[in-house]
C-alpha cells in the first residue's frame, strides 16, 4: 500500500494520476525545519518530517510526504496568518518572478529518497483592486504564497518555467519517475 503523509486535497487529486491504490494518512505533529536552510533544502526537511511521522506507525509501507514554498528575494512564504499577511504577499510577488519549492521524501522502511522540484512563475503588476478582490475571495488563505494556480489565483499569473503541477503542490512527473526508480512502484 501506498501512503500520501498529505490532507491536501490537491495533492490527492494529483496523486491519484499516478495511482488509485493509496490511502491518505496525514501528518499531524507540528511541521519543523531550520529556516535558515537554503529554500530547496527546508521544504525537503518538511516533507521529510510528515513522511516519517507516518512512517512510524506504517513502517512497511511506502509513505509519501510533500510540502510547499513560495520564495521571492530570499524570503519563505508559507500560508498566510491572515488577510493583511495574503495582501502583503501578494504585494510581493506583483510583477516579479518567484520560485515555488516543493520537496519530497519517499519513505518506505530504512529507504528515503528525497528531492525538490523548482518552478519559476512570473506575477503580472497587481493593482491594489485585484488585489483586495482576490484576498476577499478567500482562495489566498490555505496556500503557500497566498494564490492557487489552479484557481482564480490563475488570473495573477503571467507565466511559469518548470512543471505546472509543482505549483500546484505535487511534481506528478518526476514523483513517477522516482517512485518507478526506486522500484515503489510497479
Amino acid at each position: 500500500m501506498i501512503i500520501l503523509a498529505s490532507q491536501s486535497p490537491r495533492r490527492k487529486e494529483l496523486f491519484s494520476l499516478i495511482t488509485a491504490d493509496f490511502k491518505i494518512i496525514p501528518a499531524v505533529g507540528e511541521e519543523r525545519a531550520d529556516r535558515s536552510l537554503p529554500p530547496s533544502e527546508y521544504v525537503v526537511e518538511l516533507a521529510k518530517h510528515k513522511a516519517l511521522e507516518v512512517a512510524e506507525k506504517y513502517p512497511e509501507e511506502v509513505v509519501i510526504g510533500a510540502d510547499t514554498v513560495v520564495v521571492i528575494n530570499g524570503e519563505i512564504l508559507g500560508k498566510p496568518k491572515d488577510e493583511a499577511d495574503a495582501k502583503r504577499m501578494l504585494r510581493l510577488l506583483s510583477g516579479t518572478e518567484h520560485s515555488v519549492y516543493t520537496g519530497m521524501c519517499l519513505s518506505c522502511g530504512n529507504m528515503n529518497r528525497n528531492f525538490c522540484e523548482e518552478t519559476k512563475v512570473r506575477f503580472f503588476t497587481l493593482s491594489d483592486r485585484e488585489i483586495e478582490e482576490y484576498t476577499a475571495s478567500g482562495e489566498p488563505f490555505d496556500k503557500a504564497g497566498a494564490y492557487g494556480i489552479q484557481g482564480t489565483g490563475a488570473l495573477l499569473v503571467s507565466g511559469i518555467t518548470g512543471d505546472y503541477y509543482n505549483v500546484m503542490g505535487l511534481p506528478v512527473g518526476r514523483l513517477y519517475r522516482e517512485m518507478r526508480e526506486s522500484c515503489l512502484l510497479k
